[in-house]
Order: C-alpha cells, then sequence, then structure tokens
C-alpha cells in the first residue's frame, strides 16, 4: 500500500457530525468464485427504489458510485439517473477493472485491485469508466471510489487528471494483503488531503478498532486474525468480551449495537465526518452473503433506519454529501491546506 503523502483535515470538536451515504452501485457476480469478465446482470437495481425512499425519509442525498456494467445498461440505471438529475442522489464511479475495458491484464485476484496495475492500464480502464458513465448519465462522475478499496501509488494522480474531487478508496484499519490487495491498516477514518494532488479529498470508509485494548488493535489484531484456528477463537473472544473488535460503519455483517460503539468511540476521539456504505446488490437476496432472504434483507434495511435514525437523534448528526464536507473541510480547518 502507498503511503501517501497527506495533510489531515478535521472539524473543530464542536462542529455536528457529519455523515455520507455511500452506495457501491455495481453488478451482480459470486464473491467466492474467480472473477470473470462476463458477470455482467444488474438485476438488482431494481430494488434500489426501496433504499432510496430511505433515504429521502431522512433526506439523505446518497452517493451511487456506479461501475462499468452498470453505466453500460441505461435502461436499467433509468431511475437511478432520474434520481441524480433531480437532485437527489450524486453521482460517483467506481472501477471493477475484470469488467472495465480495456481487457488487456491478465485475470487475476491480485489485478482486480486497480492499484495493481501499471499506471497505463489502470489510466485507460479510468478513463473508459468515466467516459461510460458520463455518457450514461450526462454528467462526469467527480466522486471516485478504487473496486475492493483497491487504490495504489498511481490512483490520485490518475483520478485528478480525469477531475475527480473527492476519493473514497480507502477503507480505514482494514488489510488487503492476503488476497494481494493494499494494506490500510495505517489509515484512521480521518479525511485528508493528498499533498501531491492539493485538490483531492480522501474521505475513507469510517472503521475502527473498539475495545480496552483498541490502541493495540493494529498489531494485536493482526495477531488474532491470523488464519489458524488458535486464533480465531482468541479474535471471537476478543470480540464477545469487547476487548478488541474492528468495525466498520457498514448494515453489512455488522449490528446496530456494534454500529452505535464506533460511532460513539470515534466522537469520543474527535471525528466528525463518518462515511457509511454497503452494496447494491444487497438489496437483492441471494446476491451477497449479507442477504441471503427476505428476513435478512427487512434486517438490513431496519439496521439503517435505525442507524440514521441514531445519529439523527442521539449523536447529533446532520446528513451531508461529500461536496459539503469538502467545503465545511476548506472552510472550517485550519489543517485541511
Amino acid at each position: 500500500m502507498a503511503d501517501f503523502a497527506r495533510r489531515m483535515a478535521s472539524l473543530p470538536d464542536t462542529a455536528a457530525p457529519m455523515l455520507v451515504v455511500v452506495v457501491d452501485t455495481e453488478e451482480e457476480f459470486d464473491w467466492q468464485a474467480p472473477f470473470g469478465r462476463n458477470s455482467h446482470s444488474v438485476d438488482a437495481l431494481k430494488e434500489l427504489s426501496a433504499a432510496q425512499a430511505l433515504f429521502e425519509e431522512f433526506g439523505i442525498v446518497p452517493v451511487y458510485a456506479v461501475d462499468y456494467p452498470v453505466a453500460a445498461r441505461p435502461a436499467e440505471a433509468a431511475a437511478l439517473a432520474g434520481w441524480v438529475a433531480s437532485g437527489r442522489a450524486l453521482l460517483g464511479a467506481q472501477l471493477h477493472g475484470w469488467v472495465t475495458p480495456p481487457f488487456d491484464e491478465a485475470l487475476t485476484r491480485p489485478n482486480s485491485y486497480q492499484g495493481n496495475l501499471p499506471a497505463d492500464p489502470e489510466r485507460a480502464k479510468l478513463a473508459a469508466l468515466t467516459d461510460r458513465v458520463s455518457e450514461t448519465f450526462g454528467r462526469r462522475p467527480l466522486i471516485h471510489r478504487a473496486g475492493r478499496y483497491g487504490i495504489g501509488a498511481a490512483t490520485p494522480s490518475l483520478v485528478a487528471a480525469l477531475g475527480y474531487e473527492i476519493d473514497l478508496s480507502i477503507c480505514a484499519r482494514f488489510d488487503g494483503r492476503v488476497d494481494g490487495g493494499p494494506d490500510h491498516t495505517g489509515y484512521s477514518a480521518e479525511p485528508f488531503w493528498f499533498a501531491d494532488q492539493p485538490g483531492l479529498l480522501e474521505l475513507p470508509s469510517t472503521a475502527a478498532y473498539c475495545g480496552l485494548l483498541a490502541p493495540l488493535g493494529n498489531p494485536l489484531h493482526g495477531f488474532v486474525a491470523a488464519p489458524f484456528p488458535e486464533q480465531a477463537r482468541i479474535k471471537a473472544a476478543f470480540s464477545r468480551l469487547r476487548l478488541l473488535e474492528r468495525i466498520r460503519l457498514s448494515p453489512e455483517g455488522y449490528t446496530l449495537a456494534e454500529l452505535k460503539r464506533l460511532t460513539g468511540r470515534l466522537l469520543a476521539d474527535g471525528l466528525r465526518v463518518f462515511s457509511f456504505s454497503f452494496h447494491s446488490p444487497s438489496l437483492r437476496p441471494g446476491c451477497t452473503p449479507y442477504v441471503r432472504d427476505r428476513v435478512e434483507l427487512e434486517a438490513i434495511l431496519g439496521r439503517c433506519r435505525r442507524y440514521f435514525q441514531f445519529s439523527r437523534d442521539e449523536a447529533g448528526g446532520r446528513f451531508s454529501t461529500p461536496f459539503e464536507v469538502r467545503a465545511a473541510l476548506r472552510d472550517g480547518a485550519p489543517d485541511s491546506g
């Protein structure tokens, strides 16, 4: 993982927390199978209306980070295009390289992370994605997310050159090296400006260690997460006893109580910008490991609703867009550059 030169960006502790909502809007594919070029079904887009209705109930303007298969299906994406055109949603672009032309790279798991590609192939795929999204939705995306959080050393300069203003590619405290991906354990949930691309703001996916042993999070979690039975039992015990747990701000795989604990811990630490996210195929049962039936679908939507209520009514937060966050950090933070 590239250790990007950065200028940290923060809001005063007295500022109301700002919550951004991001939906990774993508094709359906088997997450456990080898990557293939032919996974282009976007049937789950039909289910986005349930999430959009929930967002509008709370006055949330979500970011839909669409990938190439979604952008290549204008008919299926028509409702989404309407929400974007009316200002009820924002448009982002997410690169799944294995289904984004040109297809010059070998089809391997490491190459599913765009940052592992040489700069020229990554540039070509980003340009193809950006052009296709622009054509389908009638506007150029300004928000980028690397698929699988696969940001690489060249990615910030490449996306900045294409006019992107905000990046969402870092997943704080997570390590993808076992799969050939980047190591984000050295990154907190705090936003930052890329020092070499001063107009580009990074809004990491919100995640952190919680529990009594949280200060030892990186080395200790790395040990207990090792792929051996003994470590797995230790990890489960640590989480059950709330000594150490790594939580991401997502309804996928996390309980409402965990999301509340994460939020409380980060608020106490002074974080004022939060990013809540999930994948669009989770809105159709059977498309992701998180939602296997209608019961789990209702549960995940209910978790979203209750977390939004908590964020607004108990945590004192306000629902924001990445551009509002960017403006606040420009205008209100002395260390934002």
